[in-house]
Formats: structure tokens, sequence, C-alpha cells
């Protein structure tokens, strides 16, 4: 008997992919992980070496879900357990760990909200060449709030000029995260695009933090996951993840900093972000250029 599908989330950096996962993973058939990062390359010995040094961190959440799901808890001699269960599995591909790990936690389906995945159409043909009947929730957030959050993350520049998020229009180029934002939905809807219908579903993060008794029951009829008040409820608790806190030393993140601080869930509306005027991390006062607005309408935004 094959093991179920997993959900992936799709979206940029810094759009409620933290929360909307945390949320999804209290389903009691549905298991959230943190950014495991398994599909960015084709083998496990491939990941190893390109999460050295600096990158050390792109290992944490696949090391804290190993030592969670083989030991039970998340200390510094699981870790050690977790890289030597690695060790042991170096020549296999990616996709047989992520395989390995969805019968681990059968019957429940794996939540993943790896941001790495959607970078690379390469990378989400991966996934679908893995797991042709996976799930695909689209995750949007307004291209300001976006960029407003982007713009406070720790090495946000390194991150926006890595991803060649830049405004050549100025010299020197200004570095403007809604060029990043352009290209990620670009590629997440290239990709959607050859995915079966009943197999995606579009969200914009605003809505369902507004209103997530409605927008988690949709989801999870999508998903064919059971619904009532005490699973609501449930799925609230967003800190009750094994994954809402930090890790132990050698594996202390896997997740948005920001929400391994504070993972609880505390309702506040969020206003509507307009697409029009200035934007507040640039100083030539310019606004959002003419192919961010046409795509964020498309999307839904004002």
């Amino acid at each position: 008997m094959s093991s179920p599908n997993p959900v992936f989330i799709l979206a940029s950096p810094r759009s409620f992919t933290s929360l909307v996962c945390a949320m999804l993973g209290q389903h009691p058939e549905a298991y959230g992980v943190p950014e495991i990062n398994l599909f960015v390359v084709e083998t496990l010995q491939e990941l190893v070496q390109s999460s050295r040094g600096k990158r050390m961190f792109m290992l944490h959440g696949l090391l804290r879900t190993i030592a969670q799901l083989y030991a039970g808890e998340q200390t510094m001699q699981s870790i050690e357990m977790a890289n030597r269960w690695l060790k042991r599995r170096q020549e296999c591909s990616t996709g047989e760990i992520y395989q390995e790990l969805c019968a681990k936690v059968a019957p429940l389906h794996i939540i993943d909200k790896s941001p790495a995945y959607s970078k690379n159409l390469t990378v989400l043909n991966r996934i679908h060449q893995t797991f042709p009947q996976a799930h695909y929730l689209y995750l949007i957030r307004h291209p300001k709030d976006q960029g407003k959050s982007m713009m406070k993350a720790p090495q946000a520049v390194a991150t926006l000029m890595a991803a060649d998020s830049l405004d050549y229009s100025t010299e020197p180029p200004t570095i403007d995260p809604q060029f990043a934002w352009h290209k990620r939905q670009s590629k997440i809807l290239e990709f959607l695009s050859t995915v079966p219908e009943k197999q995606q579903m579009r969200l914009r993060g605003e809505e369902l933090c507004n209103n997530p008794r409605l927008y988690l029951q949709q989801i999870c009829h999508w998903l064919n996951f059971s619904w009532n008040e005490a699973i609501y409820e449930q799925m609230l608790r967003t800190e009750a993840s094994s994954y809402a806190c930090m890790g132990p030393y050698n594996a202390q993140w896997g997740n948005n900093p920001g929400f391994q601080k504070s993972p609880a869930f505390r309702y506040r509306p969020i206003a509507p972000s307009t697409l029009e005027g200035k934007l507040p991390w640039r100083k030539d006062e310019k606004g959002f250029v003419a192919e961010v607005i046409h795509l964020a309408r498309e999307l839904g935004y004002k």
C-alpha cells in the first residue's frame, strides 16, 4: 500500500507559510514539517555537501524532522543520530528519502512549506515527477506587504541580491523585493499550469488570516480531510507543533525565526494594502512597475 501523498505550500518567503503549514500540520490527518529542503537537489549527498559552513541551516529542518520521527525528541543527541541516519543513506536520491519520510508518518499526509522549492522550475518538476498525485497550495501575499517583511528580514540585502531582485534603471542598481516577488509568482504559475486543477488551490494569505474558519474548512474540503469544530480549534493551536520553537544548539532553525520565537496564532485583522503610491523601502519614491501591478491584479489584489 502506497503512502499518502504530501501537500506542498508554494509561495514567496514571508508569505504566511510558517503559520499556514503549522495550522494544517495540526490537523489529525496531517504532519507539518519544517523547511526540509529535500528536493532542491537530486541526491542526498549533494544536499549535505551544499549545506556546509554558513549554509548548514539548510539542513536544520530535515535533521529536526528525522530526530523527532525516529527518536521522538529533538535534542543534541538525537540530532547527531539524524546526521548518522543521513550518512547511511547518502547514496539515495532526495526523492527516495522523501518517500521514506512519507512512509514513516503514514497514514498522515506531510505538509511541506520549504520556500526554496518554488525558486526553480527544475525543482518543482522534480517534486511532480516523484509525487504525481501531490497537492499544491499556492499561498500569495500582497507584494507591498511581502516586500516590507522581506526588507526587515535578517540578511535581506544578501538574499535579494542573490535573487537578482534589482532595479537596473537606477545607478547604482536599487535593491527592490518587488522583482523577486514577480519572478517567484511567475515560476509558480508556470509550474501549476502543468498540474491538474483538482491538485492545486490558490489562496491569498491575508484572507485566511482574516477568516481562518472559512478558508481552513475550504482547504480541508479540497484535501478530503475531515472537518468539525474540534479539528478547527486544534488547527489554531500552531504553538503545539513539534517544530514551533527553537531546536537544539546543533539544529536551531528550520523555520521562520519570527515564527519560532512567537508561534501562537493571534487573530489580528489585516487591512488591505494598495498597489498605488510609493514603496516604503525605496528612497526615490517610485512605485510598483507595470508588470508587478498587472500580475498582482490578476491574483486578486487592488
